[in-house]
């Protein structure tokens, strides 16, 4: 559990990719360059310049940033910066013309989580995600959306803020195989279908039905919630336990060639199907 899917290696987004660079010890990314001449000052201190900040994103080359941030166009925790070889640390938040950026590029896996395992970076909660897909690189990704720990299936990870703030608006359409204690009622298939009112909010999904050759206890549901939270307050509502919640799509993405407990780092098609949507 928890490496790598040897088949399907190494795609990232491509933005901003001729911009990284070979690691100069554990901690070049933020200061740890090496130390000769004249340079020997300024590679002691913390974090690191914002033109590399910059350039490390894949929006220009140093050059390039200095002119940027000479301007104006440039700010770190919401002040506008004007002063150059400023350092920023990782815990900044680096605004270039108004759209947050990160010093890697965009890096998206996706994981088929087992059961059993907490979709969150606490280590109190015991196995999590971020245990699994420890060997998927450096860049900072962190899920996006949630699945319960019994649930099963698709999860993303990302590091890219703008993939984020526009899918955390518009959600990604998620087909869901469910297994209730006992069979689905068609009236009550035919309410979810044409959504629901509970305790005041409008709930809508974007499709659902029995599957094929199966029980009439498993339905599939295709919604565009970033969590799974919702699945569990529909049929709670309509009198049913879930048993069972695995997530067989996820966007462009299928678990096609990926088994339990693997991960992949998306393709370049898939990458350019999210972009599209």
């Amino acid at each position: 559990m928890g490496r790598q899917d040897s088949g399907r290696k190494g795609n990232t987004s491509g933005r901003g990719n001729n911009h990284r660079k070979k690691s100069s010890g554990p901690n070049s990314k933020f200061g740890g360059q090496k130390k000769t001449g004249s340079s020997k000052k300024a590679s002691s201190q913390p974090g690191i310049r914002l033109n590399k900040y910059i350039a490390n994103s894949g929006i220009c080359s140093r050059r390039e940033a200095d002119m940027y941030i000479a301007t104006g166009q440039v700010t770190v925790n919401g002040k506008v910066i004007n002063e150059m070889g400023f350092r920023v640390m990782p815990s900044d938040e680096v605004k270039f013309d108004g759209r947050r950026i990160s010093p890697e590029p965009p890096t998206f896996v996706v994981l088929n989580k087992p059961k059993g395992v907490a979709t969150t970076s606490s280590e109190s909660k015991g196995l999590t995600v971020m245990d699994i897909i420890a060997g998927a690189g450096t860049a900072r990704i962190k899920p996006f959306g949630r699945l319960g720990r019994n649930a099963t299936g698709l999860l993303l990870f990302t590091n890219d803020d703008v993939f984020r703030q526009k899918f955390s608006k518009k959600g990604i359409d998620r087909l869901f195989h469910i297994e209730l204690d006992k069979n689905l009622k068609a009236e009550h298939l035919k309410q979810i279908s044409e959504g629901l009112k509970i305790e005041g909010k409008e709930i809508q999904v974007e499709e659902v039905s029995y599957v094929q050759n199966a029980p009439k206890k498993e339905v599939g549901l295709r919604i565009k919630h970033t969590g799974n939270g919702i699945i569990r307050t529909i049929f709670d509502y309509l009198g049913y336990d879930v048993v069972k919640v695995d997530c067989v799509t996820l966007g462009p993405v299928t678990k096609k060639d990926l088994p339990r407990g693997r991960y992949r780092f998306l393709t370049e098609e898939e990458i350019t199907i999210f972009n599209r949507l």
